[in-house]
């Protein structure tokens, strides 16, 4: 779709979720500048917008983040564009009037337009959609609300989040159940080693599948949806982690073909802090305990899993904001530019001696997140190195199966901080690092 007119591009976002912000003055103004830049680019392909630096300089520019620091772990957390900010603030303010009217009457109501404005990215039903604070949060409701039998197997990875293994272990110990991991090859020559290690896995006991859409500590993107046709054909249900893969990479519901999905608003889609989605598949709802209890006639409402007392009701109102930003770059664009950014960084490092990749440079495989290790140097050593001595902020992962630091840019990184950091490493790799 051509954008023509700041009209078109505030519908294009919003046409279907409807927030009254989505049409005041605030937004139009913040918006301008990326509207004409998006005119600009609308005839090209996301792979050609990608390479289009002074589109995305406009992009940069709607970020406050500081310069003085090289932030390379966008992983974890994501800064929030200046549309989502402002709008969180000017929630909070509005629920300070007369808060118990405000805030339960007028603004909470409101979340109803986020439910649909988030379903409609995820391609789902809106009665499939609860908002939570994180992933974490999505996913241990549904890892504690599903009932398992003593000896029952849950199948999932020795890379997966820590949070989901230690929730898993603690069914495991409490209730008998046995979890049961596989290893990931680092990198995989092809998805196809990923879908068959979890096939070999499957046993007469498997009960559950949970799997990650990208693995956090690598980058690395899963065949999710030939796990779950595998996993579906033998009565089993699955779970995706989707914390890092919703609004990084393009996909649907439909490309995954899960049960169920969670994941963190707060990273990719550059939501405010403590927000996060669940889907559960409708069919799926009434069978599935809350994580805080519900009344009865709440059973099929996937509304049950936002009973978690009283909170705040700006972050979930300002997720609004986060989609008009997210869709008015368009999800496929934006993808193109982060998988650019990391190329960038990969393609100068790959040639370094000493320098092993723990991430695919296959698109089908990674996006965003890149993992990387010098031969013979500590990752907690350079990533304290980067950090103290030239501000480049990395993460470093030591994991029983491998060792490296994590390297996630985002849209609003410049090549030219990029290029600091290879410069840095090219250094590390050469000459080690500085006693």
């Amino acid at each position: 779709m051509q954008l023509r007119t700041r009209r078109d591009f505030i519908s294009l976002a919003g046409k279907s979720f409807g927030l009254a912000a989505l049409s005041s003055g605030t937004v139009a103004s913040l918006f301008r500048n990326v509207e004409a830049a998006s005119k600009n680019v609308a005839h090209l392909t996301p792979e050609e917008a990608a390479m289009d630096d002074d589109y995305w300089a406009t992009i940069q520019n709607s970020f406050s983040v500081t310069r003085g620091i090289i932030n390379l772990n966008n992983g974890g957390v994501s800064p929030s564009p200046r549309i989502v900010t402002e709008a969180l603030v000017r929630y909070i303010w509005e629920q300070e009037d007369a808060t118990a009217y405000t805030m339960w009457q007028i603004l909470e109501p409101q979340s109803e337009t986020i439910r649909t404005g988030l379903a409609e990215l995820f391609g789902c039903d809106r009665e499939e959609v609860a908002i939570t604070r994180n992933a974490s949060e999505s996913l241990e409701t549904l890892l504690m609300g599903m009932d398992f039998k003593p000896g029952d197997e849950i199948l999932t990875t020795t890379q997966d989040y820590p949070r989901m293994l230690t929730t898993l272990r603690q069914r495991e110990k409490r209730e008998n159940l046995k979890l049961k991991l596989i290893q990931v090859p680092i990198p995989p020559k092809n998805l196809n080693e990923i879908t068959a290690a979890f096939e070999k896995g499957i046993t007469d006991r498997t009960r559950l599948v949970l799997i990650s859409h990208m693995i956090n500590i690598t980058g690395q993107i899963t065949p999710v949806k030939a796990v779950c046709d595998i996993a579906r054909a033998r009565g089993i249900e699955t779970i995706v982690d989707g914390a890092h893969s919703f609004a990084q990479f393009y996909f649907k519901q439909s490309d995954l073909g899960c049960d169920y999905f969670g994941t963190s608003l707060h990273k990719w889609l550059y939501a405010p802090k403590g927000t996060g989605m669940l889907y559960v598949k409708r069919d799926k709802i009434d069978k599935l305990w809350p994580l805080m209890a519900a009344e009865a006639k709440q059973a099929s409402d996937i509304r049950k899993f936002e009973e978690i007392g009283t909170h705040s009701a700006a972050p979930k109102l300002a997720i609004g904001e986060a989609l008009l930003f997210h869709n008015g770059i368009g999800g496929k664009r934006k993808e193109a530019r982060l998988r650019y950014l990391s190329r960038y960084w990969m393609n100068r490092l790959k040639d370094v001696p000493k320098t092993r990749f723990n991430t695919s440079f296959d698109s089908n495989q990674s996006c965003a997140i890149g993992n990387v290790h010098i031969d013979g140097t500590d990752p907690n050593a350079v990533a304290k190195y980067l950090f103290d001595k030239h501000h480049i902020f990395t993460v470093p992962i030591v994991h029983e199966e491998f060792q490296g630091i994590r390297i996630t840019p985002n849209l609003y990184t410049t090549l030219g901080e990029l290029d600091r950091f290879c410069e840095q490493m090219e250094l590390i790799a050469k000459k080690g690092l500085p006693s």
